[in-house]
C-alpha cells in the first residue's frame, strides 16, 4: 500500500518549523564559543560571579549565562571552584537540577557555562513576599504547596547524596520554582564531593551578607550554616545539609529568618550556644502545625548526632504529613 508521507510527518501548515529550512543556512551563521551568544541582560549580580539571560543564535533559545567576574580572571581559586560548580551542576543530572549545556571561555579567556533558562520565582522571592502579605502570592503559596516544594528539594538532595555530593550552601535563595509545577536547586559553588581534596581553606560565602564582619574562614552562608561548618570541622556529611533543609522549613513557617546577629562573630555564637526558638513560639500569630514543628527542630538539631541522620528520612515525615493534610481538590 503506498502512502503519500509518513503518518508522523507533519504537513506544512500545521504550525511547525522545518528542520531542513534552518539547516540551508546553518553553516553560513554558525558561531563558535562565546560568539554564538547575543542580547545578554543581566539577570543577577553576586560578588564571584554575574548572571545573564542571552541568545543562543545556533539553537535559536534563550539560555542563561553564568560568568566570573572581570577581576577574578586570575583567581586560581575562584576558577577551580567556578569549574567545579559547572561540571557538578551537569554531571548530577537530576528533574532538580538545572541543564548546563556549555563550559568554555569567551574571547578574552574569560570562564563562563551555559543553562537552561527556568523562568521562575526563588523561594526567598516567595517567602518575603508572604511576610509581606502579598495576596497573589499567598493564594499562589499555600502551606501545602510549599511543603510539596520542600519535598521535591528532598527528593533533588537525597539524589545529589547518593552520587557523593553536599551541597553546604542550601537556603531559600538556592531553591527556584519554575513552571508545570518544577523546582530546582541551584548554586553549587560550594558543593562537596566525596574523595576530591578541598580547594583551600574554608571560605564565607558573602554574597548577601556584605555587612557582616569577618570571624575565620568557614564553608556557606552565615545565616544558613550547620554549627558543623562554622566550627570548621574537618569531617562534614550530608547531616549539614539536613540542617540547612530544617532552616528552610523554618523560613516557610514562620516567615523569618532562624538567626538574627549583626555580625559573623554574633551569629556563630547564636548558632553554636543558643537554643533556636521553635516556630510556634517564633510566629504564635501563625496556625503552625506541631507536626511540622517536630520535623524543623529535628532538622535543626545542634548535635548531628541527633537530626535525621538521611534525607530521606526527613522526606519520609513531610511526605506522611502532606498525605494526611493536603486539601482535596473540588469543583465550585
Amino acid at each position: 500500500m503506498k502512502h503519500n508521507s509518513a503518518p508522523d510527518s507533519p504537513s506544512s501548515g500545521n504550525g511547525f518549523f522545518r528542520l531542513s529550512e534552518t539547516d540551508k543556512t546553518l553553516a553560513l551563521h554558525w558561531r563558535s564559543g562565546s560568539l554564538k551568544y547575543r542580547d545578554f541582560e543581566l539577570l543577577r549580580e553576586g560578588g564571584i560571579a554575574k548572571l545573564y539571560c542571552c541568545f543562543d543564535e545556533n539553537l535559536g533559545r534563550q539560555v542563561v549565562y553564568k560568568t566570573l567576574h572581570e577581576h577574578l580572571a586570575d583567581d586560581e581559586i575562584e576558577i577551580q571552584r567556578f569549574l567545579r560548580e559547572a561540571r557538578i551542576t551537569a554531571n548530577i543530572a537530576h528533574p532538580g537540577t538545572i541543564p548546563v549545556y556549555e563550559l568554555g571561555r569567551d574571547r578574552n579567556g574569560l570562564l563562563f557555562f551555559t543553562m537552561k533558562h527556568v523562568r521562575g520565582r526563588d523561594l526567598k522571592e516567595i517567602i518575603d513576599s508572604l511576610q509581606a502579605k502579598d495576596p497573589r502570592t499567598k493564594k499562589a503559596f499555600p502551606l501545602h504547596i510549599l511543603i510539596d516544594i520542600l519535598i521535591q528539594v528532598c527528593q533533588t538532595i537525597a539524589h545529589t547524596h547518593s552520587r557523593g555530593v553536599i551541597h553546604r550552601d542550601l537556603k531559600p535563595a538556592n531553591i527556584l520554582t519554575g513552571e508545570f509545577g518544577a523546582t530546582y536547586v541551584i548554586d553549587w559553588g560550594l558543593a562537596k564531593v566525596w574523595g576530591e581534596p578541598e580547594l583551600k581553606k574554608p571560605e564565607i560565602n558573602r554574597k548577601e551578607n556584605r555587612d557582616l564582619t569577618p570571624a575565620g574562614r568557614h564553608y556557606g552562608t552565615p545565616l544558613y550554616m550547620a554549627p558543623e561548618l562554622a566550627r570548621g570541622d574537618a569531617h562534614i556529611d550530608a547531616r549539614a545539609d539536613i540542617f540547612g533543609l530544617g532552616n528552610i522549613l523554618f523560613e516557610i513557617l514562620t516567615h523569618r529568618q532562624l538567626l538574627y546577629g549583626q555580625s559573623i562573630n554574633e551569629i556563630i555564637d547564636e548558632l553554636l550556644h543558643k537554643p533556636f526558638p521553635a516556630p510556634r513560639d517564633t510566629a504564635p500569630e501563625k496556625d503552625i502545625p506541631r507536626q511540622l514543628e517536630e520535623i524543623c527542630m529535628k532538622a535543626l538539631e545542634k548535635n548531628r548526632r541527633n537530626r535525621y541522620q538521611t534525607v530521606e528520612e526527613m522526606m519520609e515525615d513531610l511526605l506522611n504529613y502532606s498525605k494526611e493534610t493536603k486539601p482535596s481538590i473540588s469543583r465550585e
